[in-house]
């Protein structure tokens, strides 16, 4: 558990380290947000600077906005965004209690008719947002929305009544993929890394392990990223990588690759580092102010991947 006071521990990084260099950058460009959690993650930071910073993006009706997702502008609430703030709470190891359980109620307001999560309400309407996440009246269910959420809560051994229905969502979705694409990968491993029938995640897992690797969807060896074809909708060279889909080496979609893949895949990560010590935004962009705020968040996400695989960050 990180130390209770608010400031960095007095020590910094080794000069030049990536950590260093990450650390200039956070400071320069980030949101109050993202420096917090840079101090919890690398400077023995506390967990309670990160709630505070977190709480301005919050609503009455329990969900988050303001755009804490940097793709959504505007302030209402989003499943996006509250996805986001789980992500943050479960980071620090607060995602539980009353906080949770208003989560879970605004998620209960604004699921679709089988129990699950829209991508973009339509309350949305009105606001900036990106062009890849249109707004419609009637939205699907998404399982890029729902999985990740349904995912961290179960892992945080949060029980409330939308979580069934949701899971219910979840695996169906999962078990019925074809044709898929990256993200909705990421987001069914989401899934399947917490969620509690592990045998059955397991069988799920492998069999999406065979899919991505059969449509070719992980970029095997980085040095020959023009062999690779990008999916549709995706921006010119976005593509992903063996560390996109395993974070750590405890998810299940590490099975996916070998020791040589993945070191290869981590070797392009760490490379991924700019001048300015960030990280670069691989997806499109279609406004300053979004690829500003996202590449802190992104800067921060390299460093812990690197980080849980064993690799130096300073």
């Amino acid at each position: 558990m990180a130390e209770t006071g608010d400031s960095p521990r007095p020590s910094t990084p080794p000069a030049r380290s990536p950590l260093f260099r990450a650390e200039q950058f956070v400071w320069l460009t980030a949101r109050v947000l993202e420096q917090r959690l840079f101090a919890y993650h690398f400077l023995n930071g506390a967990a309670a600077p990160v709630e505070t910073a977190l709480d301005a993006y919050r609503n009455e009706d329990g969900g988050y906005g303001h755009a804490l997702e940097p793709d959504l502008r505007g302030p209402v609430s989003q499943p996006l965004h509250t996805a986001h703030a789980l992500r943050v709470l479960d980071e620090v190891g607060c995602c539980g209690g009353q906080r949770v359980e208003r989560v879970c109620r605004y998620l209960t307001s604004v699921s679709t008719a089988d129990g699950a999560l829209p991508a973009i309400h339509p309350s949305q309407r009105g606001y900036p947002a990106a062009p890849f996440v249109p707004v419609v009246d009637d939205p699907p269910s998404d399982l890029l929305a729902t999985g990740p959420v349904v995912g961290l809560l179960h892992g945080n051994e949060v029980w409330h009544a939308w979580l069934f229905r949701a899971t219910d969502f979840c695996w169906q979705a999962v078990e019925s993929l074809e044709d898929s694409h990256p993200y909705e990968v990421e987001a069914a491993v989401a899934f399947l890394d917490f969620v509690p029938d592990r045998p059955r995640a397991e069988a799920a897992a492998d069999r999406l392990g065979r899919l991505v690797r059969g449509q070719r969807l992980a970029a095997l060896d980085p040095g020959r990223l023009a062999d690779r074809p990008v999916p549709s909708g995706y921006a010119p060279g976005e593509h992903h990588f063996p560390h996109d889909f395993a974070r750590s080496p405890q998810s299940l979609a590490r099975a996916w690759f070998t020791d040589e893949e993945m070191a290869r895949s981590l070797d392009h990560l760490a490379a991924e580092q700019q001048e300015d010590g960030g990280w670069p935004v691989r997806w499109r962009r279609w406004a300053q102010a979004p690829v500003l705020e996202a590449r802190p968040v992104v800067t921060i996400e390299a460093l812990r991947t690197l980080r849980a695989y064993g690799r130096f960050v300073g």
